[in-house]
């Protein structure tokens, strides 16, 4: 989990937290687009919390460079107040994704 999704989760009320923590879990045994979607034309999904009439989405990204195990990274997360996910989100997300595998790259050379 990147820093900003850490801090996301520190800010909210426990109850709230648990509920999307149980979203994580409940994607990583199952990929229901309820629970776990991506988002069109990138390489962006979000975690889908609906929980005290609100809208949770926690943005993440895969890393498949491992040859054994897949990683979800989770960049960031908002509460969701329109129907469609706020562009600015999308490209949050997309530049923390660029920074990891920079990063990533970096460490390996």
């Amino acid at each position: 989990m990147y820093r900003d999704a850490q801090n996301f989760l520190t800010r909210l009320d426990e109850k709230t937290r648990n509920k999307i923590l149980q979203t994580f879990d409940r994607a990583s045994f199952l990929l229901d687009p309820e629970t776990f979607k991506k988002l069109a034309d990138t390489d962006i999904w979000e975690f889908r919390t609906y929980f005290n009439k609100q809208r949770y989405r926690v943005l993440a990204f895969w890393d498949k460079t491992q040859p054994i195990d897949t990683l979800i990274i989770a960049t960031h997360g908002f509460v969701k107040k329109t129907q469609k996910t706020p562009q600015k989100e999308i490209n949050k997300a997309l530049s923390i994704r660029d920074l990891y595998f920079r990063s990533k790259q970096k460490q390996e050379e």
